[in-house]
């Protein structure tokens, strides 16, 4: 698809009547509705360009791949737009589960009928600022800054950093309360994943290795 093309069919949306964000209907093959999200012309570009969803992240104000962080990406199908222009409805394969909470679709709740899941000790799904944080410290090795903690680690090499992982794990087993433990863990994990991206070993690999453990 030429670069003309893509043009003329961002063109077809009313961004104006939208106020720059289209809403997004995100449907499987088989039919099932698995998220409501939102586009600007970029994401709508990407997504046409790629032909993976992406879409525009009001918390974080910028472009995203959906899954570039889970993995959990939307294949496009088909996308169709509404009779004013101003709505769209992707038709995509998912990969994995569309919602960050683990359920196959953001639709898991009834209205009017109890959440099962609240107040229980499900899964916690928050983990996943584990891949969030190996994302930062892969860019902070490709693109290194100034002032940057992990641009110098990596800058110091190997035998540096797994010095600091051994003195975060010895933190760890002195720290003298429940805060401090959880702190000192944290600064643990933080270099873990440090010497895993110098390495070029992905935290999906270990985790892989964990669930193969599993009886």
């Amino acid at each position: 698809m030429s670069d003309y093309d893509i043009d003329e069919m961002l063109d077809k949306i009313d961004w104006e009547r939208c106020g720059g964000l289209v809403p997004v209907v995100v449907q499987e093959s088989s039919g099932k509705v698995l998220t409501l999200a939102y586009m600007n012309r970029d994401a709508l570009k990407h997504t046409l360009k790629t032909g993976y969803a992406h879409y525009y992240s009001r918390s974080k104000k910028r472009v995203r791949m959906k899954g570039e962080v889970s993995g959990n990406v939307q294949r496009v199908k088909e996308i169709f737009v509404d009779c004013d222009n101003d709505a769209l409805l992707l038709k995509v394969d998912q990969k994995g589960v569309a919602c960050h909470t683990g359920h196959k679709s953001c639709f898991y709740r009834k209205l009017g009928e109890v959440d099962e899941a609240e107040g229980s000790d499900g899964l916690d799904y928050s983990l996943v600022i584990l891949k969030e944080l190996e994302e930062i410290v892969r860019d902070r090795k490709e693109h290194p800054r100034k002032n940057s903690y992990t641009s110098t680690l990596f800058e110091s090499g190997r035998e540096r950093i797994c010095k600091k992982v051994g003195e975060e794990a010895v933190e760890v087993i002195v720290a003298r309360n429940r805060e401090e433990l959880v702190r000192e863990v944290a600064d643990l994990l933080y270099h873990l994943i440090v010497l895993l991206v110098h390495d070029g070993v992905e935290l999906s690999e270990v985790m892989k290795e964990l669930r193969g453990r599993r009886k």
